[in-house]
């Protein structure tokens, strides 16, 4: 099938050799590259928009079969890895670096690659600070040797973008901890904090299955790729545990905060009710001497009213006196 000289799904396309040179190939000359490949030990690079309305006639001019192709742009992925005709897939999810994004709204990245091919496919507007970085290497002549060790480039600058993510949290927290009180405003900024750690977390794990997976896959990666790959797994298993100790130790300001402010709520209602069992006696006695009825002691004497405000001067002292005594107070 003749493949077209431009096309809106191909992002870039590389060969690479295991010298670290690089060079960039039009979209009608990569069926003639790939084939000089696998002759040689050059392999190729694609990056792809999958959402791209000819991502899949790119695919299929290049010669992928139908079920690489609909892996690639499956419109849902979560974390995993599998063999797959001839080949290998694997999803992974990165942090969202984009302007305006939320960094728990992680980006899928779609990957499979053979000896002589790796292709990668992300959508559109999601792209991954660690996927840029990673041509910015090539770009460099610092290209990896070979697909497979492509590959665990892409993991390790992805887990690069989440130990990022990590460390801001975890400062963040700090700033909460550290403060001399926290004040009301700060609940919404805990709930955000529990709110990206409990959604990061839902991609990490399955990430972590998905990286121990790909190291149990026969003839995926060289004896030294799955040591490396080991570590990228062990980092990935840390960053799960810190996701979930920075989510209880949000949950423990949240809990130090609201009982900080349910305290203050109930010093304020003790200090009324004290307040009000102080006067209850004295607007006893004022409503009772208000009352504009005949017969009410005192209406005739000038000395009345200075007898009843001392009256309830001494009422209100012996009232304070009973409730320290009580240790009410």
């Amino acid at each position: 099938m003749h493949l077209a000289s431009t096309t809106h799904a191909l992002l870039w396309a590389y060969q690479l050799s295991p010298n670290g040179n690089a060079s960039i190939i039009e979209a009608d000359a990569i069926v003639s590259t790939l084939k000089q490949c696998e002759s040689n030990d050059d392999y190729l690079w694609l990056h792809v928009q999958s959402d791209a309305e000819d991502a899949g006639t790119l695919l299929r001019s290049i010669g992928f079969h139908q079920t690489v192709i609909d892996s690639l742009l499956a419109l849902e992925t979560r974390p995993r890895a599998m063999s797959l005709n001839q080949g290998t897939l694997v999803y992974l999810r990165g942090i969202n670096k984009n302007p305006d994004a939320d960094p728990e709204d992680m980006v899928s990245l779609r990957t499979w690659y053979n000896d002589n091919i790796i292709i990668s496919a992300r959508r559109k507007d999601r792209r991954l600070a660690s996927i840029q970085s990673l041509r910015d290497d090539i770009t460099a002549n610092h290209a990896p040797l070979c697909p497979s060790a492509l590959l665990l480039t892409m993991i390790t600058k992805v887990a690069d973008t989440i130990l990022d993510t990590v460390d801001e949290m975890d400062e963040s927290l700090v700033g909460f901890e550290t403060r001399e009180q926290l004040r009301k405003e700060d609940r919404q900024n805990l709930s955000v904090v529990r709110r990206q750690a409990a959604s990061i977390r839902r991609y990490l794990a399955p990430q972590r299955d998905a990286l121990d997976a790909l190291l149990r896959l026969p003839d995926a990666l060289s004896h030294n790729q799955s040591f490396e790959l080991r570590e990228q797994t062990d980092r990935m298993s840390r960053y799960v545990e810190d996701m979930d100790l920075l989510r209880e130790r949000a949950i423990v300001l949240q809990d130090e905060l609201r009982n900080r402010i349910a305290e203050q709520q109930g010093v304020r209602m003790y200090v009324l009710s004290m307040v009000t069992a102080i006067f209850l006696p004295l607007s006893f006695l004022t409503g009772v001497f208000g009352m504009n009825v005949g017969g009410l002691p005192g209406t005739e004497s000038a000395d009345a009213f200075g007898y009843l405000m001392l009256g309830m001067g001494g009422l209100s002292v012996c009232m304070l006196v009973a409730m320290l005594w009580k240790k009410w107070l």
